[in-house]
């Protein structure tokens, strides 16, 4: 299983084959509570809640809450990074959620999430436009 971060769920959603075939080169994913929301509020009317609810649905998309081991966890990460490496709340939930989980992160955000030690990263790449 891998936690996906939201970044690599945008791709998808915008079509993105090589992010689907990404996605697809692992057994089951995971998604934060974090990230879940992060789509919501990207989602431009209740109909694309629906469609994103669906998609996950029949993804078989576990989605992993938010427990108070993860919150001190990314309390702890901010701590630690946030004047160093810009670590943001989002970004420290999800990592802390990967974390507490055992499970690898997939991004294309690994600048993000580099920093923090234990995290298996698995790199996400988009693909430039054809022209």
């Amino acid at each position: 299983m891998i936690l996906v971060d939201t970044d690599v769920l945008i791709w998808v959603t915008r079509k993105d084959s090589h992010a689907s075939a990404f996605l697809d080169s692992f057994d089951d994913l995971a998604i934060s509570d974090v990230t879940y929301m992060e789509l919501i509020q990207g989602a431009k009317n209740k109909r694309e809640v629906q469609t994103i609810d669906k998609t996950f649905k029949n993804m078989e998309v576990l989605r992993l809450p938010i427990t108070s081991n993860i919150s001190e966890n990314a309390v702890s990460l901010v701590c630690r990074y946030f004047h160093s490496h810009a670590m943001q709340l989002a970004d420290a939930l999800i990592a802390a959620t990967a974390l507490e989980h055992g499970l690898g992160l997939a991004t294309g955000n690994v600048k993000h999430f580099e920093v923090v030690e234990g995290l298996r990263l698995h790199k996400y790449t988009p693909q430039p436009k054809a022209t």
